[in-house]
């Protein structure tokens, strides 16, 4: 019911229609002020679109509690969701080769280690993995909705994947 009304209002709000996700080599991580500042706009595009925010342990391993609890409705599962989001990236290495600024045994080395801040790749893997459409409900001022389908197929549910086919998560720029 959440997800059907957020499509509707993103659906009669042309400005926030999604954007498609595009990979990029990570720039800096913003200074924890900015997040700060910048959680007001989020808090208040999730109330617009009938969502809740779920505070995440904030250890490091939040981007994959967030995956596990919307993927299986439960943030103790993240090292599960971390264990098959490392294993598409070696598996898959072409795909996100390119997307990482290290040598890439370093980046999958790691983001084995629990604890290790997910990225947007890290996203694009578990798309990938889980055959799930990831959306990012964001602090950003451009781009407030990002959606992050499963590269060359249709987001739908996925075998490991309980629940409905989107997920959603909020991000703070």
């Amino acid at each position: 019911m959440r997800i059907q009304k957020l499509r509707e209002n993103l659906e009669k709000d042309s400005h926030l229609n999604s954007i498609p996700h595009t990979p990029r080599v990570n720039g800096e991580i913003p200074d924890v002020s900015d997040a700060t500042l910048d959680h007001e706009p989020l808090s208040e595009r999730l109330t617009t679109y009938g969502l809740a925010e779920l505070q995440i342990e904030g250890d490091g391993n939040c981007q994959f509690r967030a995956l596990a609890d919307q993927l299986f409705r439960s943030p103790d599962y993240h090292k599960h969701v971390r264990k098959e989001v490392v294993k598409q990236l070696k598996n898959f290495r072409k795909l996100y080769e390119g997307y990482v600024p290290m040598p890439y045994k370093n980046y999958l080395k790691q983001m084995k280690r629990s604890g290790e801040w997910g990225d947007h790749i890290t996203l694009q893997a578990a798309a990938d993995r889980f055959g799930a459409k990831i959306c990012l409900v964001t602090s950003f001022r451009d781009t407030c909705y990002i959606e992050i389908v499963p590269k060359g197929q249709n987001p739908t549910r996925g075998s490991h994947v309980p629940t409905a086919e989107a997920y959603f998560m909020g991000f703070i720029s």
